[in-house]
Formats: C-alpha cells, sequence, structure tokens
C-alpha cells in the first residue's frame, strides 16, 4: 500500500468530514442527498454536490493506495459480463474476480464481440504478471474465440451454474445503480467502479468466525484511516462546525 499522504489543500472541511463523506458514499448504497442528511444530523452542513465533487476528486486517490491482493498462479479468474443501460444505449461491464469474490478489474465497453472480450484478460496479465490457474465463464461464444489468442494454456470452464462469483459481484452494483438513477456517461460508470470495487475489496468479510471478524474490520478501519489521512485526531468542536462551502 503507498503511504503518500492525500493532500486537503484548500479545503475549508477537515479531512475526516471529506473521507467520512465519500466513506458514505461508496461504502453504503446511499445517494448524495442521503449522506447529505446524514452528515447533516452530526452538524455538518454541506450540499450534495460538494459531496460529489469530493467523491470525483478524492475517491480516485483514495482507491489507488489501497492494498491490493497479491496475485498468485493458483487463482481461478471468473469473468462476466452485464448490460447497463445509459441514456439508452447499452454498454457492457465486463469484470473479472477471483475464487473469493475479489473484484480484480473491470471494463466498460460499447460491444460483446470477440474483440471486447479480448480487452480485459489482456489486461489483467499485465497488470496481475501470471496467469491464473483456470478461468471460468458463462456461455457467451466471445469468450470461446477470444480465451485461445490469449491464454492457450489455461484451462477454461465455460458454464453458468460454475460462475456465480462474477454473478453475484454484479448485485452490489445493480443496487447503486437503482439509488442513483442510472449513470449519465460510460466514463462516470468507470470511475464509480473503480472507486466503488476497491473499497468493497477492502471491506468486504471473510467467511470466518465472529471474532476474526472483528478483528478483520479493525484492520480495514485502520488501514482506511491511513489512505485517507485520519489517523490524526481532530477536536470534537472542529467536526461539528458547520461549513457552507468547500
Amino acid at each position: 500500500m503507498s503511504t503518500r499522504a492525500v493532500s486537503y489543500k484548500n479545503h475549508r472541511f477537515p479531512p475526516q468530514i471529506i473521507a467520512r463523506a465519500v466513506w458514505l458514499y461508496f461504502r453504503f448504497p446511499l445517494s448524495l442527498r442521503l449522506v447529505e442528511e446524514m452528515l447533516l444530523e452530526r452538524g455538518i452542513v454541506v450540499s450534495y454536490e460538494t459531496i460529489r465533487r469530493w467523491g470525483r476528486k478524492f475517491g480516485p486517490t483514495y482507491a489507488r493506495q489501497l492494498r491490493r491482493k497479491k496475485p498468485s498462479h493458483h487463482d481461478i479468474w471468473h469473468l462476466d459480463e452485464v448490460v447497463i443501460s445509459i441514456g439508452g444505449r447499452k454498454h457492457w461491464l465486463w469484470r473479472a474476480v477471483d475464487q473469493d469474490g475479489y473484484v480484480l478489474d473491470e471494463i466498460v465497453q460499447t460491444h460483446c464481440d470477440t474483440k471486447a472480450a479480448k480487452r480485459l484478460p489482456v489486461r489483467l496479465l499485465k497488470k496481475q504478471r501470471s496467469a491464473p490457474k483456470r478461468i471460468i465463464t458463462d456461455k457467451l461464444r466471445s469468450y470461446g474465440a477470444a480465451k485461445p489468442q490469449i491464454m492457450p494454456q489455461v484451462e477454461h470452464r465455460s458454464h453458468r451454474e460454475l460462475n456465480n462469483r462474477a454473478e453475484n459481484s454484479h448485485v452490489p452494483l445493480r443496487k447503486r445503480e437503482q439509488m442513483m438513477q442510472g449513470f449519465r456517461s460510460a466514463g462516470s460508470l468507470q470511475s464509480f467502479t473503480n472507486i466503488f470495487s476497491a473499497l468493497r475489496n477492502l471491506f468486504v468479510s471473510p467467511r470466518s468466525k465472529h471474532s476474526a471478524l472483528a478483528i478483520h474490520r479493525l484492520k480495514t478501519m485502520t488501514e482506511w484511516k491511513a489512505v485517507t489521512g485520519m489517523m490524526a485526531r481532530f477536536p470534537a468542536s472542529t467536526l461539528c462546525r458547520r461549513h457552507q462551502t468547500t
């Protein structure tokens, strides 16, 4: 994980408030107006448009600095695509998750052909620097045509019931899409998913005993605070101060 400090220069709100607003918006199925209302309940007056700007400015920085899962040649890649309508036009979000449901990468594209199916695994190979043990997809023919050109030695299983991890990974985004009443552009969808999945990877709880789960949550919150620069303590009076502009 990178330790480069996030700069909050020229912002009147304390870093804790900015980071909390971004965390609430990308971590939970909340609209910008609901986040605005939740902050207001704490005595923090900030417009939803300001929260949107914070998300656009700081969200990508937070996401880049979050710790990534180390790749392994024992990994199993589940690849899947989901149709998202933007302005009445179909777009496809191509996503790859591993055997633990960790989102490895995702790309928004305007086609669902062989060329589009090749782009995600090609980019993944460059990022992971190693091929997986196996890839699993649904019955889409584009995968079958693309895979031999990219990873001819890797085992490929094509079966809908085997690809539940990838299909399940779409559910949280679908909930957010409904809450946000859709996305405005392919670029905004790509930007949102990059941040959304990075936080989801960090905070999704492992399947373990309750005691281990509590430790996991403490560790993830510590990492989040380190990434956002919230480790330093701010006086309570500062957090409750009313602000009108950024």
